[in-house]
């Protein structure tokens, strides 16, 4: 049903009347039949998606229902710069509405948020990296995360990696490094593997996945590697003393360190069990 102005001497009473419509539900814009800008301007002012049953709105109807609501953007055909930039900066998750964003326009979402990448069509690496480094779960938006995009993501957070269909070996290594439970976001771990990443941070040996067993020797000759390094990482020799999991005695443990151990290895041992005195 369409409301029409009413003939007759009183045009300020219809008018009045029609603005009283429009201040108590916009939408009623939709059922006035050529309605006056002012109405137009009133309506978009209460809510700015009621600019969707404008015909032709003036570029004034169009700023206020952009500044009222950054996602009326989507019903304007022909925005001008400013305006996309106007909603954009309102909420990053208005470049979904935006086709062929220029790349102030990418900057400006990627500026709030990294999960801003979705709404960009085959971004370069520079771009990936900026939504990666905003928040690192923005990986899950990005197709084909190159290495370095990678490892951004896990230096962020070592849960980026449930997010990267095929990581690099760099990438699972980093991430087992940064925090042990990435372990649980590998698939399908071989023993062979298990070991290499026991080699790179004790404490995965909490999460040793099922159907993997170790040999006594294969624990001995992995620690023996690592142990034996003159650069071995300190927190590397005082995690495998005090790991429970390790699935050796304490005893054992420090005498493999004294006898496979570098100087530097034992010294921290020594140390460590000072400490745990």
């Amino acid at each position: 049903m369409k409301f029409y102005y009413m003939k007759g001497r009183r045009p300020d009473f219809t008018n009045h009347k029609y603005m009283n419509m429009i201040r108590n539900n916009p939408y009623v814009i939709d059922r006035i039949e050529n309605p006056s800008e002012e109405m137009q301007l009133l309506a978009v002012q209460m809510n700015g998606l009621a600019l969707q049953y404008i015909k032709h709105p003036s570029e004034a109807v169009q700023k206020a229902a952009v500044a009222n609501t950054a996602r009326a953007i989507q019903f304007i055909d022909h925005p001008s710069e400013d305006m996309l930039l106007q909603a954009v900066q309102s909420g990053w998750n208005n470049l979904s509405y935006i086709k062929n964003p220029s790349p102030e326009l990418i900057d400006a979402a990627l500026e709030q948020s990294g999960w801003a990448i979705k709404y960009v069509k085959d971004p370069d690496e520079d771009l990936q990296l900026r939504a990666v480094e905003k928040n690192y779960d923005a990986i899950k938006y990005i197709q084909h995360p190159t290495p370095a995009v990678q490892l951004a993501a896990i230096r962020g957070n070592y849960e980026a990696l449930r997010y990267i269909e095929k990581p690099t070996e760099e990438a699972k290594e980093l991430a087992i490094s940064e925090n042990e439970q990435a372990i649980r976001l590998i698939p399908d771990i071989s023993k062979e593997e298990f070991l290499h990443f026991l080699s790179r941070n004790v404490l995965v040996s909490k999460y040793m996945p099922k159907g993997i067993s170790l040999t006594p020797d294969d624990w001995r000759n992995t620690f023996k590697a690592v142990l034996s390094r003159d650069d071995v990482p300190e927190d590397y020799v005082r995690n495998f003393i005090t790991c429970s999991a390790v699935d050796l005695t304490p005893a054992d443990k420090v005498l493999l360190v004294d006898d496979c151990g570098s100087k530097k290895a034992r010294r921290i041992t020594v140390d460590e069990k000072l400490t745990l005195k």
